[in-house]
């Protein structure tokens, strides 16, 4: 037998044995047989072209690991540069407090210390991933008296730059430490470097808020303060306008007018005595109108009554003169102190102007009284209601000129009444 009809009767032997076993048999030796056959096809050469390209390099650890590992590494520099700097500066400014220099040195240190802490904010944002609120600027003074100072001493009572200084004094040992152990871990401890970068950087990050950032309490005081500052600037400036426009249409034009007359009459004193007497008995009347004038603008500046009685008696002569009947009741055991005394009597006087004008109410009533640490006044009336402190209007005014004393104005004023205004001022005792 040939071998071409060998290897054919081996096929169908094969064949047939295949259809003879069961199907999972069957399976396994066709898969036998394909195997067998691919491995003599890769005995032959390959080309280069017919090769599976590589995969590409991969880092083992994400980008945001890597910025905590730079962060970590960098904290040994900054740190020596750092306490470098503070300590240079504190003991040289300390050394020189004998001298003229000693203070505007430290001075300047607090202001580079506020540099540096911005510059720190910006890494720790830019590689940790936390925005760290920059602090309020260092207000500018613009009085003249007495200047270099003031600026010397709002420097020196900066506490920013005091927190600055303290985070950069106890960065070195931190900093040593950090350097130490991300460097130690890139060669011994690589699985488990992202924990630990993770874990240190987190102390930084705690260590940034902790010192650089704000008191946000702090921050909203000085914007509420820098706010009521402007307010009190603005209805000082407004006050200032009011008076001179009352000095300039009032008294001043009848007193130029009276001036007038009494010319004339000199003149004609000697020509026409009987002109010169009436003329000047108008001047006379024109005399009393323009002190009436003064005394009433000289009321609405600071009313004597006030300085001299206090704010029942005050309280009771705006009451006598509205248009509707006021009942006024005042629990005062001590006088406030002059400038809270002021508000609160201009607050009523407002208030009761607007009962007059525009309440159409029948009855009013004014209480006044101490709880704890704050002067409560509320006026009350039976009118139409409706009252609310809308921009550029009085209440809206009284709202401002309370806050700017870190006062209150609570309006409750129904359409239809009743209306209850109550203002809030804080209690400042009168100095003896």
């Amino acid at each position: 037998m040939t071998a071409a009809a060998s290897a054919a009767s081996r096929d169908e032997g094969n064949v047939r044995t295949a259809h003879a076993l069961p199907t999972d048999a069957a399976h396994a030796l066709r898969t036998d047989a394909r195997g067998t056959d691919h491995a003599r096809r890769t005995d032959a050469p390959v080309s280069p072209s017919d090769a599976e390209p590589l995969s590409p390099a991969r880092l083992p650890f994400g980008g945001q690991t890597w910025k905590e590992i730079a962060f970590l590494l960098l904290n040994l520099p900054v740190a020596v540069f750092g306490f470098t700097y503070v300590v240079t500066c504190v003991s040289v400014s300390a050394g020189l407090t004998v001298t003229v220099l000693g203070l505007p040195l430290l001075a300047g240190c607090l202001l580079g210390a506020r540099l540096l802490g911005r510059l720190e904010r910006a890494r720790v944002g830019g590689l940790l991933g936390v925005r760290v609120p920059e602090p309020s600027p260092l207000a500018v003074l613009r009085g003249r008296d007495r200047r270099a100072a003031r600026r010397l001493w709002l420097v020196l009572r900066d506490p920013v730059g005091w927190r600055a200084l303290l985070y950069f004094f106890i960065r070195l040992p931190w900093g040593i430490f950090t350097f130490c152990t991300v460097l130690t871990s890139l060669f011994v401890l690589w699985p488990v470097l992202s924990f630990i970068a993770r874990g240190l950087t987190n102390v930084d990050r705690a260590l940034a808020r902790g010192l650089l950032s704000p008191s946000d309490e702090l921050e909203r005081r000085i914007a509420e303060l820098e706010s009521d500052r402007g307010v009190v600037v603005d209805t000082a400036a407004a006050d200032l306008r009011r008076i001179e426009r009352d000095l300039h249409d009032g008294a001043q034009a009848r007193l130029v007018n009276l001036a007038m007359e009494l010319g004339l009459a000199k003149e004609k004193l000697l020509e026409d005595p009987e002109t010169a007497a009436r003329m000047v008995d108008d001047a006379h009347g024109e005399v009393k109108t323009a002190l009436r004038e003064l005394r009433d603008l000289a009321r609405g500046i600071h009313p004597a009554v006030l300085t001299d009685r206090g704010l029942d008696a005050a309280l009771s002569s705006i009451a006598a003169r509205c248009t509707v009947p006021v009942t006024v009741t005042t629990d005062l055991p001590t006088r406030p102190a002059p400038a809270i005394e002021g508000i609160a009597y201009y607050t009523a006087s407002e208030l009761l102007q607007n009962i007059s004008k525009h309440s159409r109410a029948h009855h009013a009533t004014v209480d006044l009284w101490r709880t704890d640490d704050r002067l409560m006044l509320q006026v009350r009336d039976d009118g139409t209601g409706g009252a609310t402190a809308s921009p550029g209007g009085g209440l809206h005014g009284l709202t401002e000129r309370l806050g700017a004393v870190d006062g209150l104005l609570l309006i409750d004023s129904p359409p239809g009444g009743p209306t209850t205004i109550t203002a809030e001022l804080p209690w400042r005792d009168r100095m003896a």
